[in-house]
């Protein structure tokens, strides 16, 4: 199956991973929320399909443009 690599547009701490491997995304559905400035900021999936896998934890700290799922579509 092609797969595609979901990336944050903002740096931060990944503070909250709703989905869990293996399950179903839509078009637009929040996989994970990355805090800013104070703020929570959504990164949402790029296309339907199955989260193959998650690049990042809790708490960790990602920059700009950097993958933090992969789904399988």
């Amino acid at each position: 199956m092609p797969e595609i690599k979901i990336v944050t547009e903002v740096a931060g701490r990944i503070c909250a991973l709703p989905v869990e491997v293996g399950g179903n995304v839509g078009d637009g559905d929040d996989i994970a929320f990355v805090e800013a400035m104070k703020m929570e900021i959504p990164v949402a999936a790029t296309a339907a399909g199955i989260l193959k896998s998650i690049l990042v934890q809790l708490d960790d700290v990602v920059a700009e443009g950097q993958a933090i799922a992969i789904v399988e579509f």
